[in-house]
């Protein structure tokens, strides 16, 4: 079986078991995706989906971002940790958005890799949730999973990046990185891999390995 014909299976499966893949952070526009994945870095999903209706009430649009009182924000964010960083991050982008991209967050992956804060990981979520374009977002579930389903044999995320869009297709890509991140918490997760029931134990490299 090909890496192709592999992950096929996989998506397959994947989707059976999570039908509805989504991101689970909370947003209501492209800016406050951007904003709420940049608080999510060493921090967990539901902790930013706490602080974040407080923040988007407050700042409802990119020019009230761009008019911020940093230290406000860092107030606002404080929980989210490296609030700091994160504060300076959230309104040095909407300035840029503002400035660089006349008020529309930027639709691929170089453009947004200008904005402060910005990774790789990021700009892959952002084109491929808000702009349905070709997307792999590699995080630490992603990275995990996809070594141990034998789809790639590297570590470093833009190589897994790479690897793994040369054989998920296009239109499945954002779907299959909403569901992996779904099974690693659930199921193949860091601290121990529920192997016993697992839909995917059969493409596992780690068979047997509980």
């Amino acid at each position: 079986m090909t890496k192709k014909e592999r992950v096929l299976h996989i998506i397959e499966a994947l989707k059976e078991k999570y039908p509805d893949a989504r991101c689970s952070l909370t947003y209501s526009n492209p800016f406050e995706l951007l904003v709420a994945v940049r608080l999510s870095a060493q921090c967990t999903d539901a902790r930013v989906n706490i602080v974040t209706p407080v923040l988007f009430g407050k700042y409802k649009t990119l020019d009230d971002y761009c008019n911020a009182d940093v230290k406000d924000v860092e107030e606002i964010i404080r929980s989210c940790g490296f609030y700091k960083n994160k504060a300076a991050s959230i309104v040095s982008m909407a300035r840029s958005v503002r400035d660089n991209f006349g008020g529309v967050v930027p639709d691929n992956i170089d453009d947004l890799l200008t904005l402060s804060g910005v990774g790789r990981k990021t700009a892959n979520l952002i084109v491929g949730d808000v702009y349905g374009k070709e997307s792999i977002v590699v995080d630490t579930h992603m990275i995990r999973i996809s070594n141990r389903l034998g789809l790639v044999n590297v570590k470093e995320p833009a190589k897994i990046e790479f690897a793994l869009k040369k054989i998920v297709p296009v239109e499945e890509g954002s779907d299959f990185c909403h569901r992996i991140v779904m099974f690693g918490r659930d199921t193949c997760t860091a601290r121990k891999a529920h192997c016993d029931g697992c839909e995917l134990y059969d493409y596992c490299r780690r068979v047997g390995v509980k």
